[in-house]
């Protein structure tokens, strides 16, 4: 997996990501060049169209994120158009993608810890990259992203993590912050409630559960296009989430729904009962195969090319994730997220 660290203004920032990630950056575009039009009927010019609509809107409130898309677009060599379509994804393609996910937080005494499969299509295993930020007057953060995408699963120096479940329901809202975006501005806040006041005010353009995690606990947030519901840890401390709303959105219907998702959800809660809130333990449940092949350990089958691409159990106590690329059963590389304390030499 590419590895790639920087530091600077977010233009620099972007520009030092697009160009050490060049290629994986262009998988990326081969990859959802190909799933929209396969998924959607849309050409790339057409992708292209959908995602540009966001940018006065993001130009006005979140001018920052469109300068590091301009830059990753200029050190990668490709358009602004391209990159911001990346990331945009989620709502281009209105909620359709159906990342399929497990993530809980769990907060016992002074344990705090967050975790998630993350499914996706195997295609885009090799687009993954982790990226390390040392950033201007807000935390450094360290994530596993899709190259190109400025935002995903990780954990910043103030100890704030943050996991993503897909759902599936229709809407778009360009007026409110991209799905992706989202999960940046979590990484780029210093507690659990400034991120959730924000997504709060700022509201999410598109479906989507965002579980974002400090050293207090967890708090999840349901979002659609219309509103963001949050979900508050249970009595246990707990917070567990997979692909489907478990709370009432007026207005909103989901389009589809993974045949597994409420026996993933049903699966971890009863799980979570069987050991002790500590990574190492949360770490076994992200392994279980009970309903495989379309288990919480997800696997690839003939009809569909779904499979965990990665798994991550973040410990906030002490700042640090333990990642699995690959089934966490049978990981091809195993690596340690520890957000940046330290100027970058670039």
């Amino acid at each position: 997996m590419r590895e790639v660290s920087c530091e600077g203004t977010p233009y620099e920032i972007g520009f030092h990501h697009g160009r050490e990630a060049k290629c994986e950056i262009n998988g990326s575009l081969k990859f959802y060049g190909e799933l929209f039009f396969d998924w959607n009927k849309l050409s790339w010019d057409e992708v292209c169209d959908r995602a540009m609509k966001f940018l006065p809107f993001l130009k006005e409130k979140w001018h920052y994120y469109v300068d590091e898309i301009r830059g990753v677009a200029a050190g990668a060599d490709v358009s602004l158009a391209s990159i911001l379509a990346l990331n945009v994804r989620t709502e281009i393609a209105f909620g359709m993608f159906s990342d399929g996910c497990t993530a809980l937080s769990w907060k016992d005494g002074n344990s705090s810890v967050l975790a998630q499969n993350w499914d996706w299509k195997q295609q885009q295993k090799g687009n993954l990259i982790r990226l390390r930020i040392k950033q201007q007057n807000k935390p450094n953060i360290d994530m596993i992203t899709e190259a190109g995408i400025i935002g995903k699963i990780g954990l910043n120096s103030a100890d704030v993590g943050v996991c993503l479940n897909a759902i599936k329901a229709e809407g778009v809202d360009f007026t409110r912050l991209p799905c992706h975006l989202a999960l940046r501005r979590c990484l780029d806040s210093n507690t659990r409630a400034e991120a959730v006041d924000v997504l709060q005010s700022a509201g999410v353009a598109s479906s989507c559960h965002i579980l974002v995690a400090d050293l207090d606990g967890g708090t999840g947030l349901e979002c659609s296009s219309r509103d963001v519901i949050l979900l508050p840890m249970s009595r246990e401390g707990l917070v567990t989430h997979t692909n489907h709303y478990v709370k009432e959105h007026a207005g909103v219907e989901e389009s589809e729904q993974f045949e597994d998702t409420k026996p993933r959800l049903a699966r971890i809660d009863e799980l979570v009962k069987t050991v002790k809130a500590d990574a190492e333990s949360i770490q076994t449940l992200l392994e279980d195969e009970n309903g495989f092949p379309t288990s919480i350990n997800r696997q690839r089958t003939e009809d569909s090319t779904f499979a965990t691409l990665f798994s991550i159990v973040m410990d906030l106590a002490r700042c640090v994730a333990d990642v699995r690329i690959g089934r966490p059963t049978e990981s091809e590389l195993r690596l340690q997220l520890k957000p940046l304390t330290s100027s970058l030499s670039l």
